[in-house]
C-alpha cells in the first residue's frame, strides 16, 4: 500500500475543498428562489373568496392562501395607482421619491432613474427579470420598465381608462369632453407600441394576453432564478371579461372579471408545477389600492372597511395579501400583524441575498412574518400619506389617529351602474381615533376617551412630519428626493 506524502495530501485536500466550495456555490445559485408578484388594480379587501367574497368563486386564489399565508392587516402605501406602484417597487413612501397621484399620459414627472427597484437589485444578482401589465410610472423612454431593471416588458404604460373612449365604450367625438384629450391607449412590448386598445372587446383580451406572456416568461426562464412582476389592469374600470368567462358568475360583469383573474392565478401556478419549480418560488398576491366605489356594480367591495380608493380610510389602503412559498411559509396560516407594500423590497432583498438600495428606503424586512416566528413584529406603525404630501392619519399597533382633512366619500352615493360612475362627493373629517382591532370599519371615534393614546400617536406623526413633511401642517420635507422632470415636447 502506497503511503501519500504530506504535499500530496495537501494537494488532494485543496482539490476536494475547492470542489466542495464550487458545488456549494452552484447549489446556492440554483436554489435561489424565484419571485413572482401578482399586483391587482383596484381590488378591494373583500374581493377574493378567501376574504369572504360569496357570489362568485376564486378557487385558485383560495388555494394560494391555503398553501401559504393570508394577511389581515396589510397596506398599500397610498390609495392611488402611481404612488402605490412606486412604493411597491422601491420600498419607499411615494412622497419620499416625489411620486403622487395617478400619472396622466401628459404628466410632467415620472419615477427618477436614480431610484433602484426590486428588478434593479435582482437583475444585478443574476436574475432574469420580466414585467407584464400596467406600469404607470412614466409612459415613454427612458421611463419605461426596461430602464428600471426589467429585461423585458409587455403591457399598458398607464391605467386602462386613460383612453379617448366614453363610459359606453364608444369613441369620444365631443372635443369639449376633457377625456377626448387622451391619446390612443398603447399596448407596449419592450419600448414600442405593438397594438392600440380601441374598444371594450380589446379590453376583454388583456387578462388573457397578460397571462400568456407571464406563462411564456416562466417557461423560458425555468432553469434560472427569475423575477416576474405581473400587474393586471383588472379590476380597474373599464372592466371586461373574455367570452370564456363573460356571464359565468352570479355577480354580473365584476364577478366574471374576478373569475378570470382567478383563472390567471391558476395558470401561473400550473406553469410552476409543470416546470417543477413551485416549491422554489415565492408567489405574492395583493392589490394597489381599494375599490373605486364610485363605479358601483363595476367596482369591488371593501369587506366592510370604510370608504375606498383615493382615501386614507381602511377601505382605501388595507388590501388582500397572500404569500406562498412551500417549506418556508407554513401552509394555511393567517398573519394578523401589520405589513405594507414598502416592506416587500427589503424582504425580497433578504431572501435573495442582494444589497439594499443605496438611498434611504422606508420598508422593513418581514421574512420573520412569512416564517410565522412568534414574538416578532417588524412593523408596528404606518403613515397614511395622500394627495401630494398630506399626512392624513397614522397607525401604531391597534390604534389609528385620523387628522382633519377632506376626502372623496362613497358612503352617500355608490350607485354607479354598467360602467358609468355615480356622483363624486367630497366630505371632511375632524381628528378622530379608532381602535382597528375592534372597529376596523372606523365607526366609533374614541378621541376623547383615550387622550394618552392621542398624545402618543401625535408624537408618531411629528416624527414623520420632521422628515417627510406634511402639507396639512405646512411642514417641509427634509428627506424627499425629486421625481424625474419631463418636458413633454
Amino acid at each position: 500500500m502506497e503511503i501519500l506524502k504530506k504535499p500530496q495530501l495537501l494537494l488532494i485536500s485543496f482539490i476536494f475543498l475547492n470542489s466542495s466550495i464550487t458545488v456549494f456555490s452552484q447549489e446556492k445559485k440554483t436554489n435561489r428562489p424565484n419571485i413572482i408578484i401578482i399586483f391587482m388594480d383596484d381590488m378591494g379587501y373583500g374581493d377574493p373568496g378567501c376574504y369572504n367574497a360569496s357570489l362568485y368563486e376564486t378557487p385558485n386564489i383560495n388555494k394560494l392562501a391555503a398553501r401559504g399565508m393570508r394577511f389581515t392587516d396589510f397596506y398599500a402605501a397610498q390609495a392611488v395607482c402611481s404612488a402605490s406602484r412606486a412604493s411597491l417597487l422601491t420600498g419607499c413612501y411615494p412622497n419620499r421619491i416625489g411620486i403622487h397621484g395617478a400619472l396622466m399620459p401628459w404628466a410632467d414627472f415620472a419615477l427618477n432613474s436614480k431610484e433602484e427597484t426590486i428588478a434593479t437589485l435582482l437583475k444585478r444578482s443574476g436574475y432574469a427579470t420580466g414585467m407584464v401589465g400596467k406600469w404607470h410610472l412614466g409612459c415613454k423612454p427612458p421611463y419605461l420598465p426596461t430602464y428600471f431593471g426589467f429585461d423585458e416588458y409587455f403591457g399598458l404604460p398607464y391605467s386602462n381608462d386613460m383612453w379617448p373612449v366614453g363610459y359606453d365604450g364608444k369613441p369620444i367625438t365631443d372635443t369639449s369632453n376633457w377625456r377626448s384629450r387622451y391619446p390612443p391607449l398603447p399596448l407596449i412590448e419592450g419600448e414600442k407600441p405593438v397594438k392600440y386598445i380601441q374598444n371594450l372587446d380589446d379590453q376583454s383580451q388583456l387578462t388573457q394576453l397578460y397571462t400568456n406572456k407571464a406563462v411564456a416568461f416562466i417557461q423560458k426562464n425555468k432553469t434560472r432564478p427569475f423575477f416576474l412582476y405581473l400587474a393586471h389592469s383588472m379590476v380597474h374600470v373599464p372592466i371586461a371579461a373574455s367570452s370564456k368567462f363573460k356571464g359565468q358568475s352570479k355577480e354580473g360583469l365584476f364577478g366574471d372579471v374576478m373569475m378570470e383573474v382567478d383563472w390567471s392565478v391558476g395558470e401561473i401556478m400550473k406553469t410552476l408545477n409543470d416546470a417543477g419549480i413551485s416549491k422554489n418560488t415565492l408567489v405574492i398576491f395583493t392589490s394597489d389600492n381599494g375599490p373605486w366605489r364610485i363605479f358601483g356594480d363595476n367596482a369591488g367591495n371593501t369587506g366592510g372597511l370604510r370608504e375606498g380608493k383615493g382615501t386614507s380610510f381602511e377601505g382605501g389602503q388595507r388590501e388582500p395579501f397572500i404569500a406562498s412559498w412551500p417549506d418556508v411559509i407554513p401552509a394555511g396560516t393567517v398573519c394578523n400583524k401589520m405589513a405594507a407594500t414598502i416592506d416587500i423590497l427589503p424582504t425580497i432583498a433578504a431572501i435573495c441575498h442582494t444589497k439594499l438600495p443605496q438611498q434611504k428606503i422606508d420598508g422593513v424586512n418581514i421574512l420573520s412574518l412569512f416564517k410565522n416566528e412568534s414574538g416578532i413584529e417588524p412593523r408596528n406603525e404606518l403613515a397614511y400619506y395622500y394627495q401630494r404630501n398630506s399626512l392624513e392619519a397614522v397607525r401604531k399597533d391597534k390604534w389609528k389617529l385620523v387628522f382633519s382633512h377632506s376626502y372623496t366619500s362613497y358612503s352617500k352615493d355608490s350607485t354607479g351602474h354598467n360602467g358609468f360612475p355615480s356622483r363624486l362627493l367630497i366630505d371632511s373629517t375632524g381628528m378622530a381615533l379608532y381602535n382597528l382591532r375592534t372597529d376596523p370599519g372606523e365607526t366609533v371615534d374614541l378621541l376623547h376617551s383615550y387622550p394618552e393614546v392621542v398624545k402618543e400617536l401625535e408624537s408618531v406623526a411629528d416624527k414623520y412630519r420632521n422628515t417627510l413633511g406634511d402639507d396639512l401642517t405646512h411642514a417641509p420635507c427634509t428627506e424627499c428626493r425629486e421625481a424625474a422632470k419631463l418636458t413633454n415636447k
